[in-house]
């Protein structure tokens, strides 16, 4: 090594380098260097190469290089239950269906075990932060650490017992305990989760409003996701739920919207005057028939909208290459237009915007010196890709989750070559095979 050549960890060669910023850069033979979990620098392969020694090499050079995918939405055990309840409508679904198999199986190790399985899909799908939305977050938590990949992890709060709390005062005890034991978690951040306007009274709303606001911490809600939901809230309140939570002190830029298919222009209104974040979940939507959010209106309205999922119990898989392209797709249709959503557009909901929903911009998202190495890499040369004009339209028209072949959090490499480094496959299967049996036993 020549006294000019600089020492680096890592050093990803690739055929696109895609950072999703402001001018829409697609930069072409790019590395990208890593050193102490941070991205150092990022810089044509052929200087890369010059300038710069790295301990670890990976000429992807048939590759789009692309931040992690942010998955904003989605209860991570719930993948036990994939399949579980399919083609039925959300409060059938709901309450006739999956609150039952909870009451019946949900417990720490149903946590333990349907979260391992959910980040195994979700790192295999190129996801190096998710948001997360279940019972026993602690649970949860730790084993998003012992995977090594970036969580919010919310904890529930809800005006009925379940496993987890019996009633609102253990609801905020437990999750207040389990913000505290996180809180110094560098991949980890906890977050109020009420359910829905209608399982939250006020009086529990007021109180996250305001814990919220002290903590400086995130809340993330399913809000107006059918048309149900939003004619009970009018008949009951006298308002839409968008403004009883206003009225109530919630919307603020750090509360995330999740769903909103039935809104109007007084609730775009109030999304643009508290800065309230959309998470935007077009699949599992389009399964339940719950409708259509208007993602362009609020796009062009300067409402931030992020991507995600939902639990795989309402998708049913956790896969955000597949959630962009049916964000975009659908977008054309629902406004008649096939300028909406464009692909770029579909790949920042997914990366960057969700980092500004979940409150983590300043950390990743983006591919950028000093943000942290949350990284996927995706293979664009298998025949269904080809030929190819431009990366990012192939990403997310053309392109599978099969394709991601390596993925790094936080500058570890948590996917080499489509195999896992941080959880057993195979471990994973047996348990899952498991509980297939524990739930249909105890819904015999």
């Amino acid at each position: 090594m020549s006294e000019s050549t600089q020492q680096v960890d890592t050093l990803i060669h690739a055929g696109w380098v895609i950072p999703v910023n402001a001018s829409q850069d697609i930069l072409e033979d790019h590395s990208v260097a890593i050193t102490n979990g941070k991205i150092t620098a990022i810089m044509p392969t052929a200087e890369a190469k010059q300038q710069l020694q790295a301990k670890h090499n990976y000429d992807l050079t048939a590759h789009a290089v692309i931040p992690g995918l942010i998955n904003a939405h989605g209860h991570a055990a719930m993948t036990l239950f994939r399949g579980k309840a399919d083609d039925l409508a959300l409060m059938t679904w709901l309450n006739d269906h999956i609150w039952p198999a909870e009451a019946a199986c949900v417990c720490d190790d149903f946590v333990r075990d349907g979260t391992k399985l959910a980040i195994a899909e979700m790192l295999r799908c190129g996801t190096t932060t998710y948001s997360d939305m279940y019972f026993f977050p602690d649970t949860a938590a730790q084993v998003a650490i012992d995977a090594n990949i970036r969580a919010q992890i919310t904890f529930p709060i809800m005006d009925f017992p379940t496993s987890w709390a019996q009633n609102h005062d253990e609801y905020f005890n437990k999750g207040l305990a389990v913000y505290k034991q996180f809180k110094q978690a560098e991949l980890v951040d906890i977050a109020f989760g009420p359910h829905a306007p209608y399982t939250v009274s006020d009086a529990p709303i007021e109180k996250i409003a305001q814990l919220s606001a002290d903590m400086n911490a995130m809340v993330q809600m399913h809000i107006h996701e059918t048309a149900h939901e939003v004619e009970e809230g009018i008949k009951l309140h006298g308002k839409r739920p968008m403004q009883r939570l206003a009225d109530l002190g919630l919307l603020s830029s750090r509360l995330q919207c999740v769903h909103m298919t039935q809104i109007d222009d007084s609730d775009i209104a109030l999304l643009q005057q508290y800065g309230s974040h959309i998470v935007h979940c077009p699949e599992s939507n389009l399964k339940l028939a719950s409708g259509f959010s208007p993602i362009d209106k609020l796009r062009k309205a300067g409402v931030n909208v992020a991507l995600g999922t939902d639990g795989a119990a309402s998708n049913n898989d956790l896969d955000m290459i597949g959630e962009m392209r049916t964000a975009a797709i659908l977008a054309k249709a629902v406004h008649q237009d096939a300028e909406a959503v464009s692909a770029y557009e579909a790949l920042k909901m997914a990366t960057l915007n969700g980092a500004k929903a979940l409150g983590i911009d300043d950390t990743t998202g983006s591919l950028e010196p000093g943000k942290a190495a949350d990284i996927a890499a995706v293979r664009l040369d298998d025949l269904e890709n080809l030929p190819l004009y431009n990366p990012v339209s192939q990403l997310v028209y053309t392109a599978s989750s099969r394709q991601v072949s390596h993925v790094w959090v936080n500058g570890k490499l948590v996917l080499d070559n489509r195999e896992l480094t941080t959880l057993d496959i195979d471990e994973i299967k047996q348990l899952v095979a498991d509980w297939k049996s524990r739930i249909l036993s105890a819904q015999a």
